[in-house]
């Protein structure tokens, strides 16, 4: 009987692993300076399918609003979008698109110097348990 436990607990686990989804590649990073603007990017996905964030941490309290642009290995993607106010953010997220691997993807807040960028990557079908 000990031995039947064992391998309907080890068939079960086996079939947990593979139902599970995918783990998700969600990174993020910002601009790293001691004053000014602070600049993020945040993205949501895996394997090249991401939605993405942006991103402006510290935004003057009168600022309601800013124009935010992305762009894909240099190159804007789409159109011009206005981030809004949240809490003491400003932030706009795109819906998610695929970029493909290996992607360099910015974020830019017109009127500051301060870019933000990450690179999609391919993590494979790893399980989440």
């Amino acid at each position: 009987m000990k031995r039947l436990l064992h391998g309907s607990t080890a068939l079960a686990l086996a079939w947990v692993v593979s139902s599970a989804t995918p783990a998700a590649a969600d990174t993020s990073a910002c601009t790293h300076h001691w004053s000014g603007p602070q600049v993020c990017i945040r993205m949501e996905g895996r394997n090249g399918w991401n939605k993405i964030t942006a991103i402006w941490t510290n935004p003057p309290r009168a600022a309601k609003t800013r124009t935010v642009y992305l762009t894909q290995d240099g190159q804007q993607v789409g159109h011009q979008h206005t981030a809004r106010r949240k809490g003491k953010t400003l932030s706009y997220t795109w819906s998610a698109f695929e970029q493909g691997t290996n992607a360099k993807m910015c974020v830019r807040f017109r009127g500051i110097d301060r870019v933000a960028c990450d690179t999609t990557k391919y993590i494979g079908n790893r399980a989440s348990l």
